[in-house]
């Protein structure tokens, strides 16, 4: 099929392929180095490259260099970060060495806890950290892959800068960055970003907006005091995209598959909007030159409206039904879901103490902590209607069925979490760190018509350990162990013989061991890791009388390299990951051995860069992702694919001013594959690669 750009698109394509002629990937890597602030998420403070864990720092700029507005544009970042259900016009679906996170459990901004259910905007966000591994030493209840953390933007120096992007089917977004600090000696601060979007991406049927605004304040009244407080409001408004599927027995051929056909374009089709509220206050005072303490609180609210013509299912064919994909002639069953004025609420309080003491030989860095948190969520009678016949030219139609027909579940959480960690120095060249949390979890839910309530109460410890040895100035040997937990409940179904039971707590295990270098502006890592998962499985009679209990576990096992290099002119950043992921230990002996759904086998991330001149640059990317499993008996994966894009950036001076011009084409050869296979909600999905797009964009300091 014949792809068409917009009318700048080929003017662009062509000096792009005549500066990077040998072009490769998506978009940016800031991973490991010596100069990179310190990483919260990790729960130590230290740097990434003194750390004995694997993190993946995502700053402003290279967010704006790859054209990302939103939090699932991070996944060609990183080889252990993947998509998972990331779709269009939806929240983020992200996961982490296989996992997928867990948007209520294992997102954090400024390091509290949020709900990720949501759009995450990213205009007013410092960087992203995404820490690898089981997150049990920075979260009390959790999914094992990891944690993502959005560091926000606070007040600097005096900053003017204005933006514009462009891009794919007449997409514009402006924005503005302020910031500036008054008063003697700069003791006020405040920073104000706000960005406006007219969304127009190349997916029909999706066209939408975005906006937000932000303030962050801070006063300084002292050198040991600080106060910091921020606030922000963000809007969008986008029809979202259900995924493609399995026709019968066949996986549909991706390359006869226009990534651009949207099956939610029914003429009721209404977008979901997602607006969120969130502020945040912390009080940090320095108690000498060793020890301070902080005292840091956040609000969120958010509000929903989830709709979509959702494809679920086939119950046309005369032949078969089918539960779990479309019909074998590419039709399938059109349900009306609505879920509006859905809102949601999350507070935390965090007191922390750190500092520094001896203990004969051996120096401590200490942090101890106190976590209070609570969410609510209270939603309203829900549709669920069949309206009939669908088909993935998306060209049949069908009329709308908005009667709220189905209940909806009310779900209140409240947490407590102790935590102590202790990095300590035992020799010149030795160190150990510690870490533990101890959690009370207390979780409510309930039908909205007052049925199916279920309470439970939940105590439970994680320990972290990790052993490291500097042979060399500049190098890293570690070898570290862990635990994560995630709670579950049986659904209080009249179909559950055990509805309303409280499982055992889910306690994930990690071990990893590692080595990392850095010098003379080179760096590397390697780290192998081994995560075990449990597993809540359903066990059902011909009646459908079911029972849910602990059926084995999910087990990763992998490798990853990362590793940046520069010499002169040029420079290469790249991350891969081998991964081995396997049921294990199930009841079901058919089961064990087989990889679970929609976890890439392996997946290799790089940019390449050259400068041409002191303000020219041009890079070239690639993206790489192996084969998934589409069904839970592996019977069906799709293929790996490779996408290469490219891109330049040119400081030049625009009526006396500095400004900075960025210029990108992704997917250079408009590859069409399956990008992901996500098994959700029962149903096996498949989501495209993104079809050729470009983007512009101009940023002016005044």
């Amino acid at each position: 099929m014949a792809t068409h750009l917009p009318s700048p698109a080929p003017v662009a394509l062509a000096a792009l392929l005549a500066i990077c002629h040998g072009a490769t990937a998506q978009t940016t890597i800031t991973v490991t180095g010596r100069n990179e602030p310190p990483i919260g998420v990790g729960g130590f403070g230290g740097a990434p490259a003194r750390s004995p864990l694997q993190a993946t720092q995502i700053g402003a700029d290279a967010l704006r260099d790859a054209g990302v507005a939103v939090l699932g544009g991070i996944t060609p970042f990183d080889a252990g970060i993947a998509d998972a259900y990331n779709a269009q016009g939806y929240w983020s679906g992200l996961s982490v060495r296989g996992f997928t996170i867990d948007p209520r459990q294992n997102v954090r901004r400024d390091g509290l806890p949020i709900n990720a259910e949501t759009s995450l905007p990213l205009a007013n966000k410092e960087r992203v950290e995404v820490l690898k591994g089981t997150s049990g030493i920075q979260a009390g209840t959790s999914a094992p892959g990891g944690l993502v953390n959005l560091v926000v933007k606070r007040p600097t120096t005096t900053l003017r800068r204005v933006t514009l992007d462009v891009g794919e089917r007449g997409s514009l977004a402006a924005g503005v960055d302020l910031s500036q600090r008054f008063g003697t000696e700069g003791r006020f601060g405040a920073r104000v970003t706000a960005e406006a979007a007219r969304l127009r991406p190349e997916l029909r049927s999706a066209a939408g907006n975005r906006h937000l605004a932000a303030l962050a304040l801070d006063w300084v009244p002292t050198v040991d005091t600080r106060l910091e407080f921020e606030i922000e409001r963000s809007h969008q408004s986008q029809p979202s995209q259900p995924g493609f599927s399995l026709l019968g027995d066949t996986l549909p051929d991706a390359r006869a598959i226009d990534p651009r056909i949207n099956l939610n374009n029914q003429p009721w089709t209404l977008p979901v909007v997602l607006d969120g509220r969130t502020a945040s206050v912390r009080w940090t005072q320095r108690l000498g030159a060793d020890w301070s303490y902080s005292v840091h609180g956040a609000s969120q609210r958010l509000t929903n409206d989830d709709r979509v013509a959702f494809p679920y299912g086939c119950s046309n064919d005369a032949a078969t039904y089918w539960a779990d994909r479309y019909c074998p002639d590419g039709s399938f069953d059109l349900y009306d879901f609505r879920s509006e004025g859905e809102r949601r609420g999350t507070d935390a309080l965090d007191l922390q103490l750190q500092g520094r003491l001896q203990t004969g030989p051996v120096r401590h860095r200490l942090r101890a902590g106190v976590l209070w948190s609570r969410s609510e969520q209270r939603m309203q009678r829900q549709a669920y209607n069949y309206t009939g016949a669908g088909r993935i030219q998306a060209d049949l139609f069908t009329p709308p069925a908005p009667a709220l027909t189905d209940e909806n579940t009310n779900r209140d959480e409240r947490s407590r979490e102790l935590y102590l960690r202790d990095a300590m120095q035992l020799a010149e060249r030795w160190q150990l760190w510690t870490g533990v949390r101890h959690t009370r979890v207390e979780r409510e839910s309930v039908r909205t018509d007052g049925s199916r309530a279920t309470d439970h109460a939940q105590t439970f410890t994680v320990p972290w350990l990790a052993l490291a040895f500097e042979p060399t100035a500049g190098t890293l040997v570690y070898a570290s162990w862990g635990e994560g937990v995630e709670s579950e409940v049986v659904p209080n179904r009249s179909r559950y013989v055990n509805r309303g039971e409280v499982l055992p707590a889910l306690k994930s295990r990690q071990w990893e061991a590692g080595v990392k270098w850095s010098a003379n502006g080179h760096d590397a890592s390697a780290a192998l890791f081994d995560i075990r998962r449990p597993v809540a499985s359903d066990f059902c009679d011909d009646a459908d009388r079911c029972v849910r209990r602990i059926d084995g576990a999910q087990r990763h096992r992998g490798l990853e390299l990362a590793g940046g290099w520069r010499q002169g002119a040029w420079s290469v950043r790249a991350s891969a990951m081998w991964l081995q992921a396997e049921r294990e230990d199930s009841d079901d002996a058919a089961l064990n051995g087989l990889k679970p759904t929609n976890v890439p086998e392996r997946a290799l991330k790089a940019r390449l860069s050259h400068a041409l001149g002191p303000a020219l640059s041009a890079h070239a990317d690639l993206v790489h992702e192996g084969r998934r499993a589409v069904l839970p008996g592996n019977a069906i994966e799709i293929g790996s694919w490779t996408t290469a894009s490219a891109s330049i950036n040119w400081r030049v001076p625009l009526a006396g001013l500095p400004a900075r011009v960025r210029l990108g084409i992704d997917n250079l050869a408009d590859r069409r594959a399956w990008r992901e296979s996500p098994y959700q909600f029962g149903h096996a999905y498949l989501m495209p690669l993104q079809p050729r797009t470009w983007h512009a964009s101009i940023s002016v300091d005044l």
